[in-house]
């Protein structure tokens, strides 16, 4: 039967993400509107968004935090332009983001000791076969796969190279151990339901001293770069961005990090997110047509999780447009280059009562398009 209760909020798209509970844009502290962001109110709300960050997170003494142009994928190549060449790379491959960065590293960079550690979607590349004499690049939780590292045991304490991770579907949802990451990016209209085009970029204390002992032989985009005279540039991590910044989503983002601290702090946003992973658990236990497109447990991620149906891609696609059409889930269907399949977002801003009301709703859609209409 075509269920009764629909979300309150359908909006279960992997990014941007959902608003925050409770959002209302007209409460957001706008002062700095119209304003430049290099003015007093301007660098305080800036400074703010690198400082507050970095308590919220619990980043370890001596981890920086910046505001970057271009999202997570400015703040990922920012990192790897500027790191990457002294040493060998490790590169793990296992959904469209990773290989992303291996293009980055292997066609744009051409680095000549590269080596890629790569796996199907659905799968872990073997993480015991990473060289930590060499820089790794990596992204935590597979936003495309829903494949996420189980753990940090595999990022050896007394690593010789710099980790790079592209966290982006990961902080505020995941337990991140950040003294075995030197690098660390995300972007605001992740876990935090905020508004895209601007970056975070963590550096620890490694990454800084290679950054200034190394300079690359390849020309440095301005939007790149992060020293002047051989030197880190200090105020890039107080908010004194390297281009303008949105200041309306600068306010968005300081919402959003208010939230978080309102609700208890990363504890509570990782236990909102594993509670909206165990509504999904729970009904793929339950139905034999669904299952987690990441084959083990431990791997699977509790912000994009993905899912296979046993229909064909077509269908599929057509069970995705008629939960569009109800106005019960936007946006769910897999990423282009994925498996057909569903991803339903599962950040700490989504309700778990959302997710409840929607399983119905898959078992109807489904149950819908499981045969084509008759000609």
């Amino acid at each position: 039967m075509r269920p009764a209760v629909k979300p309150a909020c359908p909006n279960f798209s992997s990014g941007p993400c959902a608003k925050r509970p409770g959002y209302d844009v007209s409460r957001l502290a706008l002062d700095t509107l119209g304003r430049s962001h290099r003015s007093a109110i301007g660098k305080k709300a800036l400074a703010a968004a690198c400082s507050e960050t970095a308590r919220i997170l619990g980043l370890p003494e001596g981890y920086r935090v910046a505001v970057v142009p271009g999202s997570d994928t400015g703040a990922i190549e920012m990192a790897m332009w500027s790191l990457l060449g002294p040493r060998g790379v490790d590169v793990l491959e296992w959904e469209s983001f990773g290989a992303g960065w291996t293009t980055d590293v292997v066609k744009q960079l051409k680095l000549p000791d590269v080596t890629v550690h790569g796996a199907d979607y659905g799968t872990l590349p073997d993480l015991s076969k990473l060289d930590f004499r060499k820089d790794v690049v990596f992204v935590w939780n597979g936003t495309t796969s829903g494949v996420r590292v189980p753990d940090s045991d595999w990022i050896p304490a007394d690593r010789e190279g710099l980790t790079l991770c592209d966290a982006t579907s990961a902080v505020f949802a995941m337990d991140l151990p950040w003294e075995k990451l030197d690098v660390v990016t995300y972007s605001w209209q992740k876990v935090l339901g905020g508004e895209g085009a601007h970056g975070m970029l963590i550096l620890g204390p490694r990454a800084v001293a290679r950054l200034e002992a190394y300079t690359p032989p390849w020309p440095m985009p301005k939007v790149f770069r992060m020293k002047s005279g051989g030197k880190l540039t200090e105020g890039l991590f107080r908010g004194e961005t390297i281009n303008t910044p949105s200041m309306l989503c600068v306010a968005d983002y300081l919402d959003a990090l208010q939230w978080v601290e309102r609700i208890g702090g990363v504890a509570a946003t990782i236990a909102r997110s594993e509670a909206n992973l165990k509504v999904l658990a729970d009904f793929v236990a339950e139905h034999d047509w669904i299952d987690f497109l990441a084959k083990d447990a431990a791997t699977r991620s509790n912000t994009s999780v993905c899912l296979s149906v046993a229909l064909p891609p077509d269908r599929v696609a057509a069970m995705v447009k008629l939960l569009e059409a109800e106005g019960v889930a936007y946006d769910i269907g897999s990423y282009k280059d994925a498996p057909a399949g569903l991803r339903i977002w599962c950040g700490a801003t989504v309700e778990a009562d959302d997710l409840r009301a929607l399983m119905p709703w898959l078992e109807w859609a489904y149950a819908q398009v499981r045969q084509p209409a008759a000609a």
